[in-house]
């Protein structure tokens, strides 16, 4: 794992020990209805069934939607077991996250991917 992936699951962590993480395809999707979510991270090794599901629901509402990680990686990094899909439901860390993603995208290289 690199650093900003490193970082970014701490990040996560943080946010749900803050109690701003919404988990679960049913709870994120409804949360993204009522406008509270302001990111939704979706696991890489998702089914496209339930990515689109929750593409959907996110373009519809206008929600920032990224693929990272594996699902072992989300709910380890949240002290849960394998999470598919997170919402984060704070803007102030939606927007750490996203920093964090657009700069592991840019370093061309995010070894959670690779593993």
């Amino acid at each position: 794992m690199n650093k900003n992936s490193d970082k970014f699951f701490s990040n996560l962590g943080l946010a749900m020990r803050a109690g701003k993480l919404v988990t679960g395809e049913d709870m994120v999707i409804e949360s993204v209805r009522s406008g509270e979510t302001k990111l939704v991270i979706v696991a890489e090794d998702a089914s496209a069934g339930t990515f689109k599901k929750v593409n959907d629901k996110c373009i519809y509402y206008q929600v920032p939607i990224h693929q990272y990680g594996r699902r072992d990686q989300l709910g380890a990094s949240i002290g849960k077991e394998a999470r598919v899909v997170i919402g984060i439901n704070d803007a102030g860390f939606a927007r750490m996250l996203l920093k964090q993603l657009d700069r592991t995208e840019v370093d061309g290289i995010d070894q959670t991917r690779q593993q």
